[in-house]
């Protein structure tokens, strides 16, 4: 099974269809509009924006599971990203993304012993407030389109 047959419905309702991003780039970003790195809904904004011609999207996943960083409802997490940051990246509805209740698409990555979301490496937010990250090159299946380059 695949990250792109996992059923997870849109912030705004409607099933989100993973399947749509397959043979493309895209980065899963837990999101929170309370939390110390909001003010990254700002860039990421300016990542999709650039790279969306090439076939890269960001998709946001909202959780609360995190110091509660995430209480609002869809639509108040909606109307505060674009008020507030001009997001216009896709999001998917609120989940867990760890415990019990860890939504599929979180189960995936560590299904095949990897930390939650797949990526294969290391994250941390050090105390100078600066989050890093460490991720191994993911290998591209042959006829995957390559992100990085306009397609023809």
């Amino acid at each position: 099974m695949s990250v792109h047959t996992v059923e997870i419905d849109a912030l705004q309702g409607g099933p989100a269809d993973l399947a749509q991003y397959r043979g493309k780039a895209v980065l899963l970003v837990n999101v929170a509009s309370r939390c110390g790195l909001t003010p990254q809904y700002a860039a990421l904004e300016r990542l999709h924006a650039q790279y969306a011609p090439r076939g890269f999207t960001v998709l946001g996943v909202p959780c609360n599971q995190f110091m509660g960083q995430e209480p609002g409802t869809a639509d108040e997490i909606a109307q505060f990203r674009s008020a507030t940051y001009g997001v216009t990246f896709p999001m998917t509805e609120k989940i867990d993304v760890n415990g019990a209740a860890r939504h599929a698409l979180y189960t995936r990555g560590a299904s095949r012993g990897k930390e939650p979301g797949g990526l294969g490496g290391k994250c941390s937010a050090p105390g100078s407030g600066r989050g890093r990250c460490a991720l191994r090159k993911p290998r591209r299946p042959a006829g995957e389109h390559d992100w990085r380059r306009p397609s023809a």
